[in-house]
């Protein structure tokens, strides 16, 4: 008997568990920093890829806990400045999906 279904079967069920539920941030990259904004202002995260979406979180510069990327920032034919990136803010013991335009961004390592 091959063994090949019984590794398909495994290899799916690891994808469905690795992609279901909740994202959590990890040690290395992945990870951003607030970037282009004052001391004294804050970055918002919006509801949807969209200026004129809800706010659900704000991201002070340097006190922002820890930003996750989540996904490529989008759209991708857009410059890189005009995207939007999908991210994951954890806080404490709070956590917020929701998007950040990418020019107040940089990529860095997850604590």
């Amino acid at each position: 008997m091959s063994r090949y279904p019984l590794l398909l079967a495994a290899a799916t069920a690891f994808l469905l568990t690795a992609t279901s539920g909740a994202s959590f941030a990890t040690s290395g990259p992945g990870c951003l920093y607030v970037v282009n904004v004052a001391p004294y202002d804050v970055l918002n995260m919006r509801a949807r890829p969209s200026a004129r979406s809800a706010i659900v979180d704000q991201l002070p510069p340097r006190r922002h806990g820890i930003i996750h990327l989540d996904a490529k920032c989008i759209p991708l034919n857009r410059p890189w400045g005009s995207r939007w990136c999908p991210v994951t803010h954890y806080e404490s013991d709070r956590v917020t999906k929701g998007y950040v335009k990418a020019r107040y961004v940089r990529d860095s390592d997850c604590p």
